[in-house]
């Protein structure tokens, strides 16, 4: 439900996340045996939009585990730095950066809140600052967040976020058909549904969760405001998983709404570059 912000929220979401480190682990969601054997955990759309990553340094801020950190630095990145909030997390993707014969100087990762990271990352800035699905919700402040990512991009660099549609937060749980919260609201989203994305029937005790929804114009301006040119707004009609029960697994692996239903976007991309003098 919406509600003020308590002001425990950022301990609140650091306990949920640091419990759902090991479910994630097994999880057939993120299959990290299959990963280890080479599986590319990014997405074909991000690929597409943001290119060839070869010799450029990359900033994945709120990375999780590491695994879109670490597919980035198999697409040939010479430098990858992923940061999260959750020590658990950040340690597990130190293991993968290991494991996949990977040292600190093509892979390091940091534990540190997404705002301080222009003081906890190793370089004052990089080629690429990247953040990818399921991280603004977890923030309050989206123009202190634009601040701090811009600040990390190098001239002549970019930004690049994809995230899932803020749209897809104001329709109702079981169907997906109706509007049952307000687009608009600035309120804290408090929830406390136990499980996790990767396994909903997983047994878990930390799920209070406090979240917020960031329209997609407040994003942009966002962006904007820091002084990087927003070189394109992309909509999917897809989601990684099933966000409503009507959503249906497709061949190519995302989740869609079944055929002949009208489409909303589920997801976006956004590209924020910064110019080679400044």
């Amino acid at each position: 439900m919406h509600a003020p912000t308590p002001d425990d929220w950022r301990e609140a979401n650091r306990a949920l996340w640091d419990e759902r480190v090991p479910i994630h682990v097994t999880s057939d969601f993120y299959d990290l045996e299959s990963f280890r054997a080479g599986k590319d955990a990014l997405r074909d759309f991000e690929l597409a939009e943001v290119g060839d990553v070869t010799g450029k340094s990359l900033l994945h801020l709120q990375c999780h585990i590491g695994v879109d950190t670490l597919s980035w630095a198999r697409h040939g990145a010479a430098q990858v730095v992923g940061l999260d909030f959750s020590e658990p997390a950040v340690e597990t993707a130190r293991v993968l950066a290991r494991e996949l014969g990977l040292g600190q100087d093509r892979a390091a990762f940091v534990a540190a809140d997404v705002h301080d990271a222009a003081e906890a990352v190793p370089d004052s800035s990089y080629d690429i600052v990247y953040t990818g699905l399921g991280a603004l919700n977890w923030l309050p402040d989206i123009d202190r967040w634009a601040e701090t990512a811009a600040s990390l991009v190098a001239p002549g660099g970019f930004l690049y976020l994809a995230e899932f549609h803020p749209l897809t937060d104001c329709l109702d749980d079981d169907t997906g058909t109706k509007v049952d919260h307000d687009y608009f609201s600035r309120d804290a989203w408090v929830d406390e549904t136990p499980g996790t994305y990767a396994d909903f029937d997983a047994p878990t005790v930390h799920n209070r969760s406090v979240e917020w929804q960031h329209p997609i114009g407040e994003v942009v301006s966002a962006l904007a405001a820091t002084g990087l040119r927003i070189e394109f707004l992309h909509e999917h009609d897809a989601s990684l998983f099933a966000r409503f029960p009507t959503l249906e697994r497709q061949n190519d692996g995302y989740y869609r709404f079944p055929a002949g239903r009208p489409r909303i976007p589920l997801m976006y991309s956004i590209k924020a570059s910064r110019a080679a003098g400044s």
